[in-house]
């Protein structure tokens, strides 16, 4: 098994600096660290998608992807001559190891809790890093806002700074979209306004991560639904002979409604009649 992992990236090297010499690609040749982040950013998302998916060789390919940029972004460090692709191997290894004295040394933990505690630990007392002068620092920068303000309330949290109960978070929501309404209702439409909706969205953030439900990923759920459903009112409405227009929205609604009925039995979920709710149970 060794052999072939060792064979297998040694060959996705070759192709690498293959594609980098000279007379390799001249796409590849262009590109720079700079000029890739956005497909390094792109991909994971790509393969987080497969993933919700279950579908194991989408999973594959897309990690494929993950891994070809990975070693991209290395060899042309290796290039420069600032460090090898060996280098970013070996470290990241002397890292686990150093990181997980309880797996590779004489440690002993009672929980992933505390090997989180001992992780940060050691991220200051052995590898020098100086300590944050906040938790919040702790949360990069470069995260996508939405998964940030998560990672925001999760630090919080730990230190205490929290709801006590579902209930109260749903009020603060509540609250803001009160707030929002407020902002909406006055005739100069105050600059308060993207504030208000930022509010909205983080106290909605707030409410996943105390339901322990993760932001982003339901969010892609929600934008998959909406896609799917839409593209049905636009096949109906192609069958209809029916321009999408708002003229049309009436039409566009009904149809919208057949594809929520679809999902629906799809999901197993009916609608009582009697009272117009929704329940989970299989058709």
């Amino acid at each position: 098994m060794f052999n072939e992992i060792e064979k297998a990236f040694k060959g996705l090297y070759d192709i690498v600096v293959r594609l980098r010499a000279p007379d390799g690609c001249p796409w590849d040749r262009e590109q720079t660290p700079s000029s890739l982040r956005g497909d390094l950013v792109e991909e994971v998302y790509e393969c987080v998608e497969a993933i919700d998916e279950g579908d194991p060789a989408h999973v594959k390919e897309e990690l494929g992807d993950i891994f070809l940029l990975a070693v991209m972004l290395s060899y042309m460090h290796e290039q420069a001559g600032l460090f090898s692709v060996s280098d970013v191997l070996a470290g990241v290894s002397e890292k686990l190891t150093r990181r997980h004295p309880h797996v590779f040394g004489n440690a002993e933990v009672k929980d992933s809790a505390e090997v989180l505690r001992n992780w940060a630990r050691i991220k200051i007392e052995q590898e020098g890093r100086s300590p944050k002068d906040s938790l919040m620092d702790e949360v990069s920068n470069a995260l996508p806002p939405l998964d940030r303000a998560c990672k925001l309330q999760k630090k919080a949290a730990k230190a205490g700074f929290d709801w006590d109960k579902t209930e109260e978070v749903v009020a603060k929501v509540r609250e803001e979209i009160a707030e929002v309404e407020a902002e909406i209702d006055k005739t100069d439409r105050s600059v308060l306004l993207e504030e208000e909706l930022g509010d909205l969205f983080f106290a909605a953030t707030n409410l996943c991560r105390f339901l322990k439900v993760e932001p982003s990923l339901a969010l892609r759920r929600t934008n998959a639904k909406f896609v799917r459903r839409f593209k049905y009112i636009e096949r109906r409405m192609r069958e209809a002979s029916q321009t999408m227009n708002h003229e049309n929205l009436a039409l566009m609604e009904k149809y919208w409604q057949e594809a929520k009925e679809k999902d629906n039995a799809e999901n197993g979920i009916f609608v009582r009649e009697s009272d117009g709710k929704c329940a989970d149970e299989v058709v």
